[in-house]
């Protein structure tokens, strides 16, 4: 039993160094091989100096020397919803309702130039957004909120670009007003609507009057067209009967004269009822004369 003991005790002897070798060799690969997640960066000291930092995949590092000093997380990140008061313009009192979202893409600048990354952009944004906003009046607030998102946004950009981060959307979400800047705008909003309903009643009284003045000018213009041709047919008729004349002489025209004089004597020999109708000698005369022209002819 002794010499089992002793021949155990000399082998744990002779391979205690192989035993503290392999473990050390066993360490030193799980320091030396870092993997790294995809949504994370490594920031490696080397004595506490910065060394590099570590994307995702697999990394190697020297170990014992070199040490994982911050995991910094590359997702996007959103700051609380913030709060703030500014004034406009034209001296009113508003307060801004922001939202912004972040990344950070140099986490070396994130680390080593400042401390709490959040409370400084919200303090940052606060003081953009209260100088965007002092440039500008409220109705431009409220009409131009792309815009003024826009200048606020690039403003925010030159501002954080030397901690590291990229700002990938900040949004004006409200614009709040007190109590008393509401029933004024509200005021001023009922104003400017009967002004406008005015107007547009004008607007509608004088279009009225401007088509009854083109109806008007376009019946007396389709009145003087009707005349024209009615003036060009009574001097077509004209002429033409003082063809007939020059043709077939003074008889011709005697006739038509006596047969017009017959026909308005038969218009007024027509209508109801039992009439007297008391002719001129000179009617009878064209009767006859109509006769004799016609018998003439014949």
């Amino acid at each position: 039993m002794q010499d089992l003991t002793t021949i155990l005790g000399d082998l744990l002897g002779r391979n205690l160094v192989l035993i503290v070798l392999a473990i050390v060799i066993f360490l030193a690969i799980s320091r030396a091989v870092r993997i790294v997640p995809q949504s994370q960066k490594y920031v490696v000291e080397r004595f506490g100096r910065l060394r590099s930092v570590l994307g995702p995949g697999i990394n190697f590092t020297v170990p014992f020397l070199d040490r994982v000093a911050h995991r910094i997380s590359i997702l996007e990140r959103q700051l609380p919803t913030n709060r703030q008061d500014a004034i406009t313009a034209d001296n009113v009192l508003v307060e801004v309702e922001t939202s912004v979202f972040y990344r950070i893409i140099e986490p070396e600048k994130t680390v080593y130039r400042i401390r709490d990354i959040d409370p400084a952009i919200a303090t940052t944004v606060a003081g953009i957004v209260r100088s965007e906003i002092g440039t500008v009046e409220l109705d431009q607030v409220q009409s131009n909120r792309s815009q003024l998102i826009q200048r606020i946004r690039e403003s925010l950009v030159n501002v954080v670009d030397d901690w590291g981060i990229e700002v990938t959307r900040a949004e004006i979400l409200d614009v709040n007003l007190d109590e008393a800047t509401r029933a004024a705008m509200l005021q001023q909003l009922n104003a400017e609507r009967a002004r406008r309903a005015q107007v547009t009643e004008a607007e509608g009284r004088r279009r009225a009057v401007e088509l009854a003045a083109d109806g008007e000018l376009y019946a007396a213009e389709q009145q003087a067209k009707a005349r024209r041709i009615l003036a060009e047919a009574e001097a077509f008729a004209t002429s033409t009967i003082a063809e007939a004349i020059s043709k077939n002489g003074l008889q011709a025209a005697q006739y038509q004269i006596a047969m017009k004089q017959a026909d308005a004597l038969t218009e007024v020999g027509k209508g109801a009822g039992k009439q007297t109708v008391i002719l001129p000698s000179a009617a009878l005369e064209s009767f006859g004369d109509a006769f004799k022209l016609l018998g003439g002819k014949a």
